[in-house]
């Protein structure tokens, strides 16, 4: 039978599970920013959407459905953040659409992007020729990240979460046996690392605070 006392305190119940991810996950809004992120809000969505009004389902199985996917997206944002392969796998990671002026047409158009979007986005960053571009990054976001040529400063970063960015390393002209006695010199390990940053030919560490 339905009742409008279950309905309220299943939309009560899903509501404080939105603002627990919320918080769980650092951020101020469940806006996406990664892969994981869309599948939390669609899954979420579906489970409150779809068992609010089902008589069916009582509110102690609903509290557990909730709790379980909670459980679940917390593993997994464990996982992305300390494990480098289950990082690409979930997030995926940035594509290289530009070397140094040479546009790879077969990357660009296995994820999706034509030459006028491509191009379209170039003319917003104020570039009208792919021969003055260095580098150009597609990330998992769907942004374009650009460095033209005599830009020396590398725009993301070498160690994100404890993990090595490889091709931001390779930009840099450096290894990972480079940045490994750089960090070793300073007492540091990469799971150490919040972020480092290469720019200006200086390598800026910002460590976890234990």
């Amino acid at each position: 039978m339905f009742s409008y006392w279950d309905v309220t305190i299943k939309l009560a119940l899903g509501l404080l599970t939105i603002i627990l991810q919320i918080n769980l996950s650092g951020k101020s809004n469940l806006a996406p920013i990664s892969a994981l992120d869309q599948v939390q809000n669609y899954v979420l969505g579906a489970i409150v959407g779809g068992m609010i009004y089902s008589t069916s389902v009582t509110v102690l199985q609903y509290i557990l459905v909730l709790l379980i996917w909670t459980l679940l997206v917390l593993v997994l944002r464990f996982l992305t953040h300390h494990n480098r392969y289950v990082k690409q796998l979930i997030d995926g990671q940035p594509k290289l659409l530009i070397k140094n002026g040479q546009l790879l047409v077969s990357t660009a158009l296995k994820n999706g992007m034509s030459a006028n979007d491509l191009m379209f986005r170039l003319r917003t960053e104020g570039i009208t020729d792919i021969r003055y571009v260095k580098r150009a990054v597609l990330e998992q976001n769907g942004q374009l990240t650009i460095t033209q040529v005599g830009d020396d400063a590398v725009k993301y970063p070498l160690i994100v979460d404890g993990q090595v960015n490889l091709d931001a390393l390779e930009t840099s002209h450096h290894d990972e046996a480079w940045l490994l006695t750089q960090l070793q010199a300073q007492h540091y390990t990469v799971s150490d690392i919040y972020l480092a940053t290469y720019t200006n030919k200086q390598l800026l560490l910002f460590p976890y605070q234990h």
